[in-house]
């Protein structure tokens, strides 16, 4: 199961309190205060970990409560501090606040993390209350409560080159032959129902990653089907490869199809417009794959691929071409 948006409720462990004691020892009657202080609480930690690739785990646990601390005892004894909670989510969650709707911190790389909710501090012994006039002090403090909020984690895929077009435009079918994916394929629209992650190794020590991003429909930048789910997901893709069918099975043509997933790419977010983007007509099996090919190519007057990923034509110049793509990106 994929999940992209969860809400949970942490808490952080409350202090333990501070002790109230004097010292009482053969021969010493005069003993002073040695109450100790209260161990602190535990805190809720979030971290982007390497190999969490779905928030899945945190669907079926809402609650996250951290232990307490100690409460101090005599003999100066400190008690001990409560354990942190470390919850673990993929590279690439954003960690929202639910009640106010902002966000706190975007988990972008393995091994950011963040004290989402700071246990409470020990209370003090009545050590700390002694003084040249109150030589005895019976005060102490209690532990300060831990922070408690609702979160809402959600799930933006992080990939060097994201696959869009509409459904059935041959994404999955490309992605499961250049990587070692294995997406859900078949001949209806919308197979793909959340974003699959691939590996496509160029040569012995370059790869990359491949997303593809599940296929858009008209109005999806409106919120119409689950375009706001899908099109999160292009946001932090490197470059785009726009995948155009030539013979959409609704009849559609397929260069309107392709400004139709430009324009609810602008429509979304304006910078998605300035996003590399690299065409391919896809199925290049059938006969008027290459004309298609050819008039996209005529009115936007720039190159446009031409693959199959049934036959294998074409592959390994787009893999060439996204290398090539990505290099110069990384050199800006």
């Amino acid at each position: 199961m994929f999940v992209d948006r969860v809400e949970i409720e942490i808490a952080a462990g409350k202090g333990g309190d501070g002790c109230m004691s004097f010292r009482r020892e053969r021969y010493v009657p005069k003993g002073g205060p040695d109450g100790g202080d209260g161990g602190n609480g535990g805190s809720v930690i979030i971290e982007a970990h390497d190999g969490v690739n779905s928030l899945v785990a945190l669907k079926h646990k809402r609650q996250w409560v951290a232990k307490r601390g100690q409460h101090g005892t005599g003999s100066n004894c400190r008690g001990r501090n409560g354990l942190d909670i470390v919850i673990q989510v993929p590279p690439g969650t954003l960690i929202m606040d639910r009640a106010e709707g902002f966000v706190i911190k975007d988990l972008s790389n393995v091994g950011d993390s963040i004290v989402a909710a700071k246990g409470g501090s020990g209370g003090r012994g009545n050590t700390h209350f002694k003084s040249s006039t109150n030589q005895s002090p019976r005060e102490w403090s209690s532990g300060a409560d831990g922070e408690a909020r609702r979160l809402t984690l959600e799930l933006k895929v992080i990939a060097d080159v994201g696959l869009v077009g509409m459904p059935n435009a041959g994404k999955s079918t490309l992605l499961s032959r250049i990587s070692r994916a294995k997406p859900e394929i078949a001949d209806y629209p919308f197979t793909t129902k959340f974003p699959n992650l691939g590996l496509v190794q160029i040569d012995f020590d370059r790869s990359f990653v491949m997303a593809d991003i599940p296929g858009l429909i008209e109005g999806a930048s409106e919120g119409i089907g689950l375009g706001h789910e899908f099109l999160k997901h292009i946001e932090r893709a490197g470059i785009l490869v726009h995948l155009v069918e030539p013979m959409p099975i609704d009849g559609s043509d397929p260069i309107q199809n392709y400004h139709l997933i430009r324009n609810e790419l602008l429509q979304y977010k304006t910078e998605l417009g300035t996003r590399p983007e690299i065409i391919v007509v896809t199925k290049s099996e059938l006969p008027e794959s290459g004309e298609v090919r050819d008039q996209l190519a005529k009115q936007l007057d720039r190159d446009v691929l031409l693959i199959s990923a049934v036959t294998g034509k074409g592959l390994n110049e787009l893999t060439g071409s996204i290398a090539l793509q990505l290099e110069s990106e990384k050199n800006k």
